[in-house]
């Protein structure tokens, strides 16, 4: 690719030939900088613009408090005491607070877990928020180029895509795609798709789509690890409008600057850390190992050991590398723990799975962050519970609330999910202007933060 200082390197080459016997002519030297400036300008790799993004907000009546969850579960019949307490135990733990929502089939005794419930649901969240967003920016369904949902437990025929695409009459040659089986980090890995077919297709508009099923995923059974899932996921959704036009600039909110992908798949442990199988008794779930947030932290580092040297000062660098030397020389001078940089000289916000709890605590002290960086992500888990893959928009959507972002702030976007997989995205604000209130937080801003009590 032409680099443009190649352009000038020329230029002065070019200028110092006029001194030699056989000058080149000046109409050759102009054509031949137009064209170098053109390849330059072509072959430069586009920036990605995030426009604007809106979040799923449920009804009231679509809460889910911890007694009602309880009660539903005494009366369903479906579980013994065992799991029931078992099942308890972990709701007064989990940090989730009682204006999380469930599907409109979940509150129903037994619960209407069929094809056309789950269809319902996904209709009503992603319909939901598309035609907020589309509505809000003005934009024609038909301007948009590329169309991405990830939903990684339900992938009906036709596809989710296809659902939307019927529902707000998308052109014919739209570029679409249905992620699924990619578990929590898959939002992350729909931008990352977004990414890579905007560098091919020039001037486009991509619409991401991220969220989980509900209705079908109940598990009825005993085992305490396939259990837990009961209690952490709600009901959520996101819808994320990209752009890699230059005019869309001057509009848009974000710019991408880094996604770093870590996949650990080929070690068993991770394999098998979330994983969805069906127990003796034939009760299908997702069972979450006891090795998950070990499994985590190890797909963390993996990921910010390729993510740091791009967004960390040459200083945390240095120490930390030193750190590396003084460990592999620990018989010289002694054992030395490996220096843990300092994200906050590159961040100014950050954006953690709201997983669980003891997720955004293994994070924080990983990372050696203080408690106030992770309150997004510890309010999107009290109010809206674990929204799997779009837990993050929530976080920057309630940080967008409390006004904490500015102009020229950095933020970091961390989701973990099945396979096992540990993604990373590092927006940057571009933009003056005060988020919209049409926000999922604006209703209920000021009564946050709440105070977290203890174990919870």
């Amino acid at each position: 690719m032409v680099r443009f200082t190649d352009i000038f390197t020329y230029f002065f080459l070019a200028n110092q030939c006029t001194f030699t016997e056989n000058p080149l002519p000046l109409a050759l030297i102009v054509v031949i900088l137009l064209v170098l400036a053109v390849s330059y300008f072509s072959f430069r790799a586009n920036s990605l613009y995030l426009v604007d993004f809106a979040c799923y907000l449920p009804p009231d009546n679509l809460r889910i408090n911890r007694s009602t969850f309880i009660e539903h579960c005494h009366v369903s019949g479906a579980f013994t005491e065992e799991s029931i307490e078992f099942q308890t135990k972990v709701m007064e733990r989990s940090g989730i607070g009682n204006e999380a929502g469930v599907p409109v089939t979940m509150h129903e005794l037994p619960p209407n877990t069929s094809i056309a419930s789950t269809r319902e649901e996904v209709e009503e969240v992603l319909f939901t928020i598309v035609k907020d967003l589309l509505s809000k920016n003005k934009i024609n369904p038909k301007s948009i180029d590329i169309l991405i949902s990830n939903c990684s437990l339900f992938c009906p025929t036709p596809s989710i895509t296809a659902m939307v695409v019927n529902r707000f009459g998308f052109r014919s040659n739209i570029r679409s795609f249905s992620l699924s089986g990619m578990g929590c980090s898959a939002g992350l890995l729909s931008i990352s798709l977004a990414k890579e077919l905007l560098k091919v297709h020039k001037n486009s508009l991509a619409l991401v789509l991220s969220m989980e099923a509900m209705t079908p995923c109940g598990y009825e059974g005993k085992v305490k690890s396939m259990l837990v899932a009961n209690t952490i996921f709600r009901m959520g959704g996101a819808a994320i409008l990209l752009s890699n036009k230059k005019q869309d600039r001057y509009r848009a909110r974000y710019k991408l600057q880094h996604l770093v992908r870590t996949h650990l798949g080929s070690d068993n442990e991770s394999f098998c850390s979330v994983f969805q199988q069906a127990d003796e008794g034939g009760f299908v779930g997702v069972s979450l190992s006891k090795a998950l947030l070990q499994v985590a932290g190890n797909a963390l580092r993996t990921n910010i050991s390729e993510l740091g040297p791009l967004v960390l000062p040459y200083s945390e660098q240095i120490q930390y590398g030193l750190s590396v030397i003084r460990r592999r020389l620990w018989f010289v001078g002694g054992r030395k723990d490996l220096y843990v940089p300092n994200f906050k000289k590159a961040f100014q916000h950050f954006c953690i799975h709201a997983g669980g709890r003891a997720v955004i605590d293994a994070v924080e002290n990983n990372l050696k962050l203080h408690k106030e960086d992770g309150e997004a992500s510890r309010m999107t888990l009290h109010r809206f519970g674990n929204t799997s893959s779009s837990s993050v928009w929530y976080e920057l959507c309630y940080l967008e609330a409390k006004g904490k972002i500015k102009k020229g702030d950095r933020i970091w976007q961390i989701a973990f999910g099945s396979g096992f997989k540990c993604n990373s995205a590092v927006w940057q604000s571009i933009s003056d202007r005060c988020p919209s209130e049409r926000n999922a937080w604006s209703d209920r801003i000021h009564f946050y933060p709440v105070q977290m009590p203890n174990g919870s």
